[in-house]
């Protein structure tokens, strides 16, 4: 599947979601509209299309990765396996998280390698990778995890100034000078399935950066009852707003539910891969609104308050509870499912009115 170029075409009969399309170099250039269009993007769903990112050929090499990654036999990858403590990076088998209350299993598997790890590499900070990454982690993953960097850190200035923040505020909570949780991934989905792959769920970080070639990736629209497919694009990424953006912002930025499921119509035949990457603050920040530095996400929370996004939880703690609850291994029953859960059931309605941009 990752070699195919001619993709099996999306049908036309299942419900999709339209999401913004949102163009990087004209975000560079500091285009009005283009600004607007994703502030709306971000505010209301928190999901949007990004075309001309410039990280296309990075992002080929990183599916090529995945596949022969992948591809190893079971017992390889089970020596990098992440564990049940609540560790992000490392391989997860199919089979060992759930997908709902109920406890119905996942069927992906997929490889996470930590930000820090590519940076620092040939030294390991957190973990050590399968020899197929190992080989490629100076010529694929490192110029992946860097284009990936820099695309986020140019959306975080953004949201950074349009929410009224002083200069490097939210930089500052990501800067590499510390360990953090961000990360690269790689999915793979067998053909033929008829559940999810991963359940609803909203993101634990700040921003993901995310590259498919199939369908499966399904939105809850805010208001709405029906879960509907997200179109791959070709030449496009999908972003959305995480957890954590969505706290420091006051519940502005939305964080959004969604899942993925899977490929629709004659797309399900086919194995899917998939390819993102993680933006997450620093382990030892603490999640809560930075109402301190900004009037606008003061207001926000006032007329909104959230007891959720003064948890006092870091981000290091957040992203830990939220996998280790989702691991089969240490569920109990549905209370565990709801204890694994982020901002879900959060609104970022503020007064039933639009939030505008700071100028």
């Amino acid at each position: 599947m990752p070699g195919l170029t001619t993709f099996p075409l999306f049908p036309n009969d299942v419900p999709t979601h339209p999401l913004l399309i949102v163009d990087y170099e004209l975000l560079e250039a500091g285009d009005h509209n283009e600004l607007a269009k994703l502030w709306h993007a971000a505010t209301h769903l928190g999901f949007w299309y990004l075309r001309n990112h410039g990280v296309e050929r990075e992002v080929d090499a990183m599916f090529d990765l995945g596949a022969e990654t992948l591809a190893l036999p079971l017992s390889e990858k089970m020596k990098y396996e992440q564990g049940d403590n609540g560790d992000s990076f490392g391989y997860k088998a199919r089979g060992t998280i759930a997908t709902d209350l109920n406890g119905t299993r996942d069927t992906v598997e997929f490889l996470n390698i930590a930000q820090d790890d590519a940076l620092s590499w040939p030294h390991p900070t957190h973990r050590t990778y399968p020899p197929t990454v190992n080989a490629r982690m100076r010529q694929v993953v490192l110029p992946f995890v860097r284009k990936s960097m820099a695309v986020n850190n140019t959306l975080l200035d953004i949201f950074e100034r349009l929410l009224g923040l002083p200069k490097g505020a939210i930089a500052e909570l990501h800067a590499t000078d510390d360990l953090s949780g961000s990360e690269a991934r790689v999915v793979k989905t067998p053909p033929n399935q008829s559940s999810a792959g991963i359940g609803a769920h909203t993101d634990f970080g700040t921003l993901t950066f995310l590259h498919n070639r199939l369908g499966g990736l399904q939105v809850l629209p805010p208001g709405s009852p029906e879960w509907q497919y997200v179109k791959p694009l070709p030449g496009h990424a999908i972003c959305n707003v995480g957890d954590a953006l969505a706290i420091f912002s006051g519940g502005i930025l939305r964080s959004n539910l969604h899942r993925l499921m899977p490929p629709p119509g004659q797309q399900s035949r086919y194995e899917r891969y998939s390819v993102a990457f993680f933006t997450r603050p620093k382990n030892a920040v603490v999640l809560r609104p930075l109402t301190e530095q900004s009037r606008m996400i003061a207001d926000a929370v006032a007329k909104n308050p959230k007891e959720e996004y003064n948890s006092g939880a870091t981000a290091g703690e957040w992203t830990s509870r939220r996998i280790r609850k989702l691991r089969l291994r240490n569920r109990k029953g549905p209370e565990t499912w709801y204890e694994a859960k982020g901002t879900e059931h959060q609104s970022v309605a503020l007064g039933g009115g639009a939030v505008t941009a700071a100028a």
